[in-house]
């Protein structure tokens, strides 16, 4: 089966990337940079270019196809952030993958996002969710919750760089998943047919709130983190400013973003169906706490190998 892999470069899709090609896939990566995504090639992708903001460049990209995995998406936090990148360019390509009969079809959710239609990423994420199934592709679509990879940078990074961290009292619970997991599992199910048409959700062993993450960040790098209380009150009065200008509605959203995860809200779902679908259990999957571990361990070592060559380079100075 040869794929073609929408969002190549990003925290998922160059796993999913690195899975199909150790699995022995043949690999295509839409990319718009082709210098950006060198380190696809060298793994042995290859790169075609594409544009889901240029629906024409869509079609030619689909030759020798068999399916498409899309894991890309516009976030608010982007700086190039474009509704048109998941509405408009999306729906163009279901549309070219339509005329082109590709086999399978993988396109990744967020998970409840029936409950936040007032943002508008997640109300075009449902809008396509919608057009897949009523299309004549056979596909799979994934809902998640947030990577593993997101709380290096939301965390762990301000802890071991003695920075603020800024929560609320209120916290959403998070069934995070590591992004090894869903390309494994995303790979996995291109040749299962139980999981064609089918909407599944895609989490972590374990849900987690800031407080928690907070707490096994400080016993794993063995440092306190520095915590700032923002009032969710506060931070609606902020939305509700900002939405008044054009020139701040992304940060509107962000601040909707920011306002969702802190309600007493659970983004999990049970993984019951979905192990004996995959049939994988919960052991196979990778534990926040392992993953964060490993990734102290490497930090830290890093820190003192770097602290040792400077104590050297100042010995030599001395003498």
């Amino acid at each position: 089966m040869s794929l073609l892999v929408i969002g190549a470069t990003g925290t998922l899709g160059r796993q999913i990337v690195k899975k199909a090609l150790d699995e022995g896939f043949s690999v295509k990566c839409l990319v718009r940079n082709f210098k950006k995504a060198s380190f696809l090639k060298e793994w042995g992708a290859e790169l075609v270019y594409g544009d889901l903001k240029i629906p024409d460049t869509l079609p030619p990209t689909l030759y020798g196809i068999s399916a498409i995995v899309d894991a890309s998406t516009s976030r608010p936090f982007d700086e190039d952030y474009h509704y048109i990148t998941d509405l408009s360019g999306k729906l163009a390509l279901i549309l070219a993958a339509e005329e082109a009969c590709i086999k399978r079809f993988i396109f990744f959710s967020i998970l409840n996002s029936q409950q936040y239609t007032e943002i508008p990423l997640i109300n075009f994420k449902l809008m396509i969710e919608n057009r897949l199934k009523k299309s004549s592709l056979s596909y799979s679509i994934f809902r998640i919750g947030g990577f593993f990879q997101g709380i290096i940078t939301q965390y762990a990074i301000p802890i071991l760089d003695k920075q603020s961290i800024w929560i609320t009292e209120e916290s959403t619970n998070i069934a995070y998943i590591d992004t090894q997991d869903i390309a494994k599992l995303t790979i996995r199910s291109l040749s299962m047919p139980a999981l064609e048409n089918k909407t599944v959700p895609l989490v972590g062993p374990k849900i987690w709130n800031s407080w928690q993450i907070i707490q096994l960040c400080q016993k794993l790098s063995g440092q306190k983190a520095k915590i700032s209380k923002i009032s969710i009150n506060l931070l609606r009065i902020f939305r509700n400013i900002t939405k008044l200008f054009e020139w701040t509605w992304n940060i509107s959203e962000r601040l909707a973003f920011t306002e969702i995860l802190t309600r007493n809200n659970n983004f999990n779902e049970s993984m019951e169906d979905s192990y004996k679908i995959f049939k994988i259990k919960i052991e196979d999957m990778i534990t926040l706490e392992e993953y964060l571990q490993e990734y102290f361990e490497r930090v830290i070592k890093k820190l003192k190998l770097f602290n040792f060559q400077t104590n050297l380079s100042n010995q030599d100075i001395t003498f």
